[in-house]
């Protein structure tokens, strides 16, 4: 427990400290995000703040891991998560670089699926479900979806940061009792790397924002780290206690697709759909939706652990009545007309 907390603190530090100079640069080479329809923030804003949190993330994992005893298989996945970690950093990098057209999203999504079968290759999959090419069709589905969500979530200060932070602490106390190293060293790492950047991403004199590099980064390492925990030892239903940690970045992907669909538009064109969006129109400030949706997120995290550790009655009735919570907020936000 002692080496994961220094883990957590040391990424912690690290991140702190790296983000102002790489605000600094970000600043020199002109590497703004600049107001739109969508983002409605004032000024243009340093636009780097991901690779901050990625170097603290990536020195974090290989100072600990070459300076500690690790079994021989951890330095294995940990090698294949870092280069798939940079993979998704450059493209994020590229898209925000060339903003606002960026990247086509077709082209995204095809790499992004080249990246989740190459993980696949390497032993990272959903392997409860058979035949095999189900389990890893969906395991596709799944990094994409998640890595992408919580690029689509990141529309106001501290949303996904805080949404990443609390997930990684989530996933740490949940697996922490399987003794699954790879994936408790992740969520420490990286929950301590998102720690050191929302002060600064919060701040009104020192902002700065994660970009697409660092909310497709986060999702990414999210979606790998959900793929690592042993969560039906007690009860089968366990195995979907990621969705309920992922909660709300997932449900917000789905409502927007949804919504824009509905409107007659692409899933992938902007528009104000977001629920923090339609939550603002209600009267709601930004600091609040982001308290509430971090409490929210704590709560669905602690029905995760119920359902791991409960009987699988209790799991049914706790997916079930989160279902409908879920129904229930759609249907008051939906209410709300958005431009």
């Amino acid at each position: 427990m002692i080496f994961y907390i220094e883990c957590f603190l040391f990424s912690f530090l690290i991140s702190f400290l790296f983000v102002p100079i790489i605000r600094y640069f970000s600043i020199k080479f002109g590497h703004y995000d600049r107001p739109n329809e969508i983002k409605t923030h004032k000024g243009i804003i340093p636009l780097s703040g991901g690779i901050a949190v990625f170097l603290s993330f990536s020195l974090t994992l290989i100072l600990f891991r070459f300076f500690t005893s690790f079994p021989s298989g951890t330095l294995r996945e940990l090698r294949y998560i870092l280069i798939g970690s940079f993979i998704i950093l450059i493209i994020g990098f590229i898209d925000d670089l060339f903003k606002p057209e960026g990247i086509k999203a077709e082209i995204k999504f095809l790499i992004e699926i080249f990246l989740s079968l190459f993980m696949i290759t390497r032993g990272f999959s959903i392997n409860f479900i058979k035949p095999d090419y189900i389990g890893y069709i969906l395991t596709v589905l799944w990094i994409v979806g998640v890595t992408n969500a919580f690029n689509i979530i990141d529309i106001m200060d501290g949303l996904s940061s805080s949404q990443v932070f609390i997930s990684s602490l989530s996933f740490f106390i949940i697996i922490m009792p399987s003794e699954s190293i790879y994936v408790n060293f992740l969520s420490t790492a990286l929950a301590g790397s998102i720690l050191g950047f929302i002060p600064y991403n919060m701040s009104a004199r020192y902002k700065i924002f994660l970009g697409d590099s660092g909310s497709l980064f986060c999702g990414f390492v999210l979606s790998v780290i959900s793929l690592g925990g042993g969560y039906s030892d007690n009860n089968p239903l366990g195995v979907y206690a990621p969705l309920l940690i992922l909660s709300i970045p997932i449900y917000d992907t789905l409502y927007v697709s949804y919504m824009r669909i509905k409107r007659g538009l692409s899933p992938f064109k902007g528009t104000k759909d977001h629920f923090a969006l339609r939550l603002e129109l209600m009267g709601y400030s930004r600091k609040k939706i982001v308290l509430i949706t971090s409490i929210f997120t704590s709560i669905m995290s602690l029905l995760s652990f119920l359902v791991i550790n409960t009987n699988i009655y209790y799991g049914v009735l706790i997916y079930i009545i989160s279902f409908v919570l879920f129904v229930f907020i759609s249907k008051k936000l939906s209410v709300v007309k958005v431009n």
